[in-house]
């Protein structure tokens, strides 16, 4: 019994293994999630698209503007060249990389019409699904390029929307076209885009940080639910259920019924005030009978996808489920099916089970035992004589509502495991052992694996095999590896590994850009230094290794020392170490500095990196393009206070944030925008911003900003608060001071 359970245990704890992106049928229901690229900083696309990967969703929608990636000089700048974020190429190759579909919108680009659309073409012509690439779909159909039309009709659904998951189940229950997540990322927009006077930052479920937020939930839910049940929806056909025992269902509350060959389900969703609890009668799609569901609760605002006579068959959910035939079946369930799994005998289920739920399961065999449920051994009825089990599902009313239940069919004559199993290493290669359940099963047994990836057998004393698998270095580090050990063609055991750098290095004093209340991290990371006595910067070094390793560092940059300016660091698995980097600055070296970070040993990377160098009890000026949008904000800064303004939108100010407490004192919009761009340049230690027939100068004394504009100063649309005072000296004057 107790190794049964351990068995039970490992694999629910490794059973979320995605399916492997493919392109589309023409006719599979599509759900994709909107990611403009353009809105959002460089480098994190890897971190977002990764994200969304990970979360089920398979395709990606953007549209191309044709405004920002036109280039003042003529031409179209699409590789990056004159912005981070206008790097197109890179953005479709990395959805390559991860194996992501593209839908692609072109905007019109009118009197550019022919060049733009040349220069789409050429740049991706061979990135279609056709050539083994990410596009899939296309909406402009003169762009002449051979990718399929987008799928029709779409329903768009902002994932802040209150019936997000109410709207979106009806979407999936229609069974056509596509499904489009809006407004799920915070969408920073860059200075100066057309029609945008309110703030640069927009907030969309996910914030730029990575925080989710609760508004996310509905699309989990759904991606959760058709990473396994959106290639049978084209197959389903709606049928007329019969009436509830009370004549009609409670008021708000609603029921689809849709039935194939392989896979049936319930849709209910309840609009409702209150909790619906009651039996639910549907046409049993194979008897052709009525069956009435028991105890079904649904509460308001809430929306369940029950299986109905889905096949525990290969045909059915369950692609690896080859021990059973297509007649055993789940014959209901009150909670949410995701998934589906077979393993080492043992039959895994994976639901959404707000309030606690059953499961009936029609079998050719009486199951072996034991039963888990959320991790712990419970008990199930059999029937003899009709060969059904009854399985309760406990509820989880925590987060997403996930869980996990496995049943032992039968106990296995062979089976295999993958020994502590934790993470593999981008461009390494990583030694994972495993374990048959005898010398016989190692030899006839073989690992699968991801497509360019590669491993060499080491054959163990006894029953065991060692494999040194090579990740590819373009794999993307936060994606995850699929693995799995078969023999004589039946799946023994698997792993779903997630993918690491070999390290992970941060400045702990590196500078955050502020929109409002909201810190976004500065490419590359920025941090500021006294240069006469020199100051410490915090190395934090994470060893991603399951084993311990040496990091061998070397600091350099033109005008700058460091000490040491070198350092070996032997760090333990998976663990994390700081070190101290003292920095100096030559005589007369102020404002920016670049400087560069080399890694070697266990890692290789070669780290651009900024600094400021402000002397002691002075105030510098410098400029970088810090959010990646090809406009260049200008900075004034003391040891107490920071002032960011843009060359873009009249001059706006962007923040003003006290450096004892990182907070920042102005709006989400800021303040002083207007359209247009300015034109913005340092004066000794002062900023001089000049529009259109006026000049506004800004100076920084300790925590103190001083404005000054000809022609009076514009509202600031800005309150006084605690630790932040306004001095409005005239019209054409004010100072505002953090206290």
């Amino acid at each position: 019994m107790r190794a049964a359970c351990v068995r039970i245990g490992l694999f629910l704890a490794l059973a979320a293994t995605a399916t492997p992106v493919a392109p589309a049928p023409a006719n599979e229901f599509i759900q994709a999630v909107e990611f403009p690229y353009y809105l959002y900083p460089r480098a994190l696309w890897e971190r977002e698209l990764v994200w969304i990967k990970n979360l089920g969703v398979r395709t990606v929608e953007f549209s191309v503007p044709s405004e920002w990636h036109q280039q003042a000089q003529g031409g179209f700048d699409l590789t990056g060249s004159t912005s981070p974020r206008r790097d197109l190429v890179g953005f479709v190759r990395l959805m390559r990389r991860l194996g992501l579909r593209a839908w692609i919108r072109p905007s019109n680009a009118g009197a550019l019409q022919a060049g733009w659309q040349k220069a789409l073409q050429d740049a991706l012509a061979t990135q279609t699904a056709s050539h083994g690439g990410p596009i899939a779909y296309v909406e402009d159909s003169t762009l002449g390029i051979d990718a399929a039309e987008a799928p029709s009709p779409v329903v768009k659904i902002a994932a802040g929307d209150p019936k997000a998951l109410l709207r979106s189940r009806e979407t999936i229950a229609g069974a056509k076209g596509a499904l489009l997540w809006t407004d799920v990322e915070d969408k920073l927009y860059p200075a100066g885009w057309p029609g945008n006077s309110g703030p640069l930052l927009h907030k969309g479920a996910v914030g730029i940080d990575g925080e989710q937020r609760q508004s996310v939930a509905p699309l989990r839910r759904d991606a959760a639910l058709l990473r396994n049940w959106s290639p049978v929806l084209a197959t389903f056909q709606p049928v007329a259920m019969p009436k509830p025992a009370a004549g009609k269902l409670a008021a708000g509350v609603t029921a689809v019924e849709l039935t194939s060959q392989a896979a049936s389900a319930i849709s209910i969703t309840n609009q409702g005030t209150q909790p619906f609890h009651d039996d639910l009668r549907v046409i049993e799609p194979i008897s052709k009978r009525t069956l009435a569901i028991p105890n079904v609760t649904v509460g308001p605002g809430e929306s369940l996808w029950l299986p109905l006579a889905v096949s525990l068959g290969q045909k059915g959910l369950c692609k690896e489920c080859t021990n059973f035939s297509t007649a055993e079946r789940i014959v209901y369930a009150t909670a949410e099916l995701l998934a589906i799994e077979y393993e080492n005998g043992i039959l895994a289920m994976e639901f959404t089970a707000p309030e606690e739920g059953e499961v009936i399961l029609q079998l050719e065999r009486e199951p072996v035992g034991p039963y888990l449920a959320a991790g712990k051994p419970t008990k199930f009825e059999w029937d003899d004589k009709a060969l059904r089990a009854r399985l309760q599902i406990p509820a989880n009313r925590n987060g997403d509502h996930r869980m996990r239940i496995g049943l032992a069919m039968e106990e296995p004559e062979t089976s295999a495991f993958f020994n502590d199993a934790r993470r593999l290493i981008v461009g390494q290669k990583n030694v994972l052992s495993t374990t048959y359940s005898s010398s016989d099963v190692a030899a006839r047994s073989r690992l699968r694996l991801p497509e360019g990836y590669t491993a060499t057998a080491k054959p163990r004393a006894g029953e065991g095999i060692d494999y040194e698998i090579a990740v590819p270095a373009d794999a993307v580090p936060g994606d995850y590896a699929n693995l799995a050990i078969e023999a004589d063609g039946m799946l023994l055991g698997r792993a779903r590994l997630p993918l690491f750098p070999a390290a992970t290095i941060r400045i702990n004093e590196a500078m955050k850009m502020h929109f409002g209340h909201t810190e976004v991290a500065v490419d590359p990371p920025t941090a500021v230094v006294e240069p006469r006595g020199g100051s410490n910067l915090e190395v934090a070094i994470g060893n991603n290794w399951p084993i311990i390793q040496t990091f061998r560092l070397e600091a350099a940059g033109s005008g700058l020392e460091f000490f040491p300016p070198k350092q070996e660091i032997s760090i333990g698995a998976m663990d994390q170490r700081k070190y101290l980097l003292r920095v100096f600055a030559g005589d007369g070296v102020t404002g920016s500095r670049d400087w560069r970070l080399k890694v070697t040993g266990a890692a290789s990377a070669d780290m651009p990196m900024r600094l400021v160098v402000l002397p002691r009890g002075r105030t510098v000026v410098w400029s970088a393009d810090l959010d990646g949008d090809g406009s260049a904000e200008w900075i004034i800064e003391s040891q107490k206070a920071r002032a960011m303004f843009s060359s873009q939108d009249g001059g706006r100010w962007i923040e003003f944030t006290s450096k004892e407490t990182a907070a920042n004192f102005l709006p989400d919009e800021g303040a002083f925008a207007a359209a247009g761009p300015v034109d913005v340049k340092a004066a000794g230690d002062k900023l001089e911003i000049s529009g259109r027939g006026w000049k506004r100068t800004v100076s920084l004394t300790g925590g103190a900003v001083t404005i000054e504009q000809t022609g009076g100063l514009p509202a600031d649309g800005l309150t006084p608060g605690k630790s932040f005072s306004i001095e409005r000296q005239g019209t054409t004057r004010a100072v505002y001071k953090i206290e």
